[in-house]
């Protein structure tokens, strides 16, 4: 018992020291120290010792700061020699770009990396993309972010689903604006769904699938291209210079490419084993000709806000 409150003791005073001599250290200390993740916050600090090792636990309003990376959670748990922070309950991270939120997590501080499951969500805070996920891993040594088992990302009008959704980011060079989208890596059941603008009533969308996905974006997070490779399959309305639908066009091949101008889709090339049909106007809304994996989830969009009462 004497031993466990002693490292109790010795816990909160290294911290206490951190909090009261961090203003005043010179800027190769704090180089060092931003290598280290720090306790800001916790109602609750115990420490001890099991078979792996010392360990630290805290609990209630717990907030770590790594950095730029800010961790929140109601309790976690530092195995120190094992280099890992367990972490529990309304699991939270966040940078000045991005915040992610999930059920349970583990942070490895030497690696910067962050795992978290359950009921995974999160979004870019310019509101450029949200989704969720059952699982994700984030990287904040190579700036990736990767979603496993059952992800739907929405991009303004735009859903994208896959097996496996990978997100890289980049600094967006603007001094001070954070991170933006670069690209988005879809692997397995590629699916991504656009809601066709000129189309007020039905509402229609055009549809895009394959094995796997590559999409672009711009400085704005705008999509400039997408690349679909593997068993790719697209159904997508077509227009006259007067922006009169004039059909809707069904085509698959090996591989395609979307091209797009200020955001939306203008131009698709198709290479290898091409196949096609064109629909007539009078189709237009009917879902018997959707892909076989389409389906609009809007509604499960965790981030979305409220219709306004008229």
């Amino acid at each position: 018992m004497q031993r466990v409150l002693s490292i109790i003791f010795l816990s909160v005073c290294i911290f206490v020291f951190q909090a009261v001599t961090l203003p005043v250290w010179d800027y190769n200390t704090l180089r060092a120290e931003q290598k280290k993740i720090i306790l800001q916050h916790a109602d609750t600090i115990e420490g001890g010792e099991a078979a792996g090792g010392n360990y630290r636990s805290v609990s209630g309003n717990v907030v770590f700061r790594h950095d730029n990376l800010t961790l929140k959670c109601d309790s976690a748990t530092d195995y120190g020699q094992a280099n890992k922070i367990v972490l529990k309950g309304s699991v939270y991270f966040t940078n000045n770009s991005v915040e992610i939120y999930g059920e349970s997590g583990v942070y490895y501080p030497d690696k910067g990396v962050g795992e978290l499951s359950g009921n995974v969500r999160g979004r870019m805070l310019d509101n450029s993309l949200s989704g969720k996920a059952r699982r994700a891993v984030v990287n904040r040594v190579t700036s990736q972010i990767t979603l496993y088992d059952d992800v739907l990302v929405w991009h303004n009008r735009q859903q994208i689903s896959g097996e496996t959704i990978f997100l890289y980011l980049k600094e967006s060079g603007r001094k001070g604006k954070g991170m933006r989208l670069d690209h988005v890596e879809v692997k397995g059941n590629a699916f991504f769904a656009a809601r066709d603008t000129l189309s007020v009533s039905p509402v229609v969308y055009d549809q895009f699938s394959g094995n796997s996905m590559l999409i672009r974006f711009n400085d704005t997070s705008k999509i400039t291209g997408i690349t679909i490779t593997s068993q790719a399959e697209s159904l997508y309305h077509l227009y006259d210079e007067q922006r009169k639908l004039s059909g809707i066009n069904y085509s698959s091949g090996d591989m395609m490419r979307l091209f797009f101008t200020g955001g939306l889709l203008s131009r698709v090339k198709i290479v290898g084993g091409v196949e096609g049909k064109q629909y007539p106007e009078s189709f237009r809304g009917n879902q018997s000709i959707n892909l076989s994996r389409f389906s609009w989830r809007e509604s499960e969009n965790p981030f979305k806000q409220p219709k306004s009462l008229p």
